[in-house]
């Protein structure tokens, strides 16, 4: 009986939509920004969410150059526009010490767009 639950449990999730595993990844690593610049984190915990957040706008800035990517060409411009200040920004917290919050405002701006309140209807 426990089995059939458990198989029933499995097959009753949710299929997962690219745009949904986007949406996670962002407000997995926001969460994590944010809990860095909310408490005295140590500086491997912020040099850990700063990569994170970095690989991940790296992982989307390549997709929006990708021959494949059917995003109109001024949303892609915008990605990658998005992707090199979170480069740089990032490089700017770690080495001087800048707030993590336009990182956090950046994210969060992106996950309301994929669950489609971009603010603009």
């Amino acid at each position: 009986m426990q089995q059939a639950q458990a198989a029933y449990r499995t097959a009753a999730n949710p299929i997962r939509t690219p745009r949904g595993a986007e949406y996670d990844a962002f407000a997995r690593i926001t969460g994590r920004l944010r809990a860095v610049s909310r408490s005295p984190a140590g500086f491997r915990d912020i040099a850990a969410a700063i990569h994170d957040n970095r690989r991940l706008w790296t992982i989307l800035a390549t997709d929006a150059v990708g021959d494949g990517n059917l995003l109109p060409p001024e949303l892609r411009a915008r990605i990658l526009y998005l992707a090199e200040f979170t480069r740089v920004h990032s490089g700017r917290v770690l080495r001087a010490g800048a707030a993590v919050e336009p990182l956090i405002e950046i994210n969060t701006a992106v996950m309301r767009g994929l669950a489609g309140r971009d603010g603009t209807t």
